[in-house]
């Protein structure tokens, strides 16, 4: 692992800074500032789910074609490009006086952050390495990993110090910072065209299928259950965290030293899945990795402690570290890399628009008195059935 980290560092640590560069557009960053931004624009908690679900949702359509970007050109230019837009979006946050402009901003820092800035460094593993696939995602994914440990607790501290607005620019600061670090990183940039390994892998039928191809497959859509739960509800966990401190009788500070906790079990299980998956594939997987978060969020449900909440933290957080490298390596494994980064953008758009539908849905829940915390063994059972599709699915595929 060592080795392959020094031989291939420029590209790791390109992808693991557009990974740990999309925070800024991610849940469990913009919920850092939910309370402020509910008292400030007189906003239910309801409300402020719908705002974010509906700019979530139409940044999922717009990944449709935004994320087919990444067949057509280089990695350099088109992040440099989406951290800009990425940092403008975080400026205009900052300096927002209107309830009415929230959910095009929310679409804005959605979009470039969750979704290009996710998606980006997910097709360029994935196309850059064959034999190591598994353990390049696991890498790259450590800058999100980084990332959700320590900066919730790193911008609690700011916006204590300075105001929720003055950190959205601080935020906006970083991620003009990273422009220039990428383009250093990446001055000899592999491309999928004169990468000599992309041609050789070929997905189910050995040969490479187009995205018009794999969405009449019955596999592509058996596996999207996982894709969008996971993103739903594991979203829905950070949205909320302010509401989930108040109902467990927790501080906000108090919660947030948990997320360590999780990033640390993340980032453990997601070497271990990128080495399963350069080793065994991801048939394995595919249908067993949503059961972590089926058991953790059962024994959040029921967690009156910190060290009860850090346990089902660690469980999840299991699920969270293979979700970083399982479904890249799927997609390119049954479908070939080709064309991997428009049948990707599909699946991103599933993706985020988990991540739109689970706040909403669970915000509107705890407007009619159904508190989060009683909506987790819910999340369980959605987990366990998606599973079970996918393994169908799979077993489907295999008989074909």
């Amino acid at each position: 692992m060592i080795g392959f980290f020094l031989s291939n560092i420029r590209w790791l640590a390109a992808g693991a800074l557009l990974a740990f560069s999309s925070s800024y557009g991610q849940t469990f960053f913009i919920a850092i500032f939910a309370g402020e931004i509910r008292r400030d624009f007189g906003l239910s908690h309801g409300d402020w789910g719908l705002i974010y679900g509906i700019g979530t949702g139409v940044s999922a359509l717009i990944m449709v074609w935004a994320g087919g970007l990444t067949d057509r050109f280089r990695v350099r230019t088109l992040s440099a490009i989406t951290l800009i837009l990425l940092a403008l979006s975080c400026i205009a946050m900052a300096v927002n006086p209107f309830a009415g402009t929230l959910v095009f901003l929310i679409l804005a820092l959605r979009v470039t952050g969750q979704g290009m800035l996710s998606h980006i460094p997910a097709v360029a593993m994935t196309r850059w390495f064959v034999a190591s696939r598994g353990r390049a995602l696991a890498i790259a994914a450590l800058g999100f990993a980084v990332a959700q440990a320590f900066l919730p607790m790193l911008f609690v501290m700011i916006k204590d110090a300075v105001g929720w607005r003055v950190s959205w620019a601080i935020a906006a600061g970083f991620a003009f910072l990273a422009i220039p670090l990428l383009v250093w990183l990446l001055q000899k940039e592999r491309t999928p065209q004169s990468h000599a390994e992309e041609k050789g892998a070929t997905g189910m039928g050995a040969r490479h299928w187009t995205r018009a191809e794999a969405i009449r497959h019955p596999l592509f859509w058996a596996f999207c259950p996982s894709i969008f739960g996971l993103s739903a509800w594991g979203t829905a966990l950070f949205f909320h965290q302010v509401h989930l401190a108040e109902v467990k009788g927790w501080t906000h500070a108090d919660l947030t030293l948990l997320f360590p906790v999780f990033t640390v079990a993340s980032v453990v299980a997601m070497l271990c899945a990128g080495a399963a998956i350069d080793r065994f594939g991801t048939r394995l997987l595919v249908p067993t990795y949503l059961i972590p978060a089926a058991l953790g969020f059962m024994l959040l449900a029921s967690a009156t402690s910190l060290w009860v909440g850090g346990a089902a933290f660690v469980i999840i957080g299991a699920t969270q570290g293979m979700s970083a490298a399982v479904p890249g390596a799927f997609w390119a494994e049954h479908y070939g890399t080709q064309f991997v980064g428009s049948i990707k953008a599909l699946a991103t758009a599933v993706m985020v628009a988990g991540s739109a539908a689970g706040p909403w849905i669970t915000g509107a829940f705890i407007d009619t008195g159904l508190s989060f915390n009683a909506q987790f063994p819910l999340f369980s059972v959605y987990f366990v059935g998606a599973g079970l599709l996918a393994w169908l699915g799979l077993r489907s595929a295999r008989s074909a």
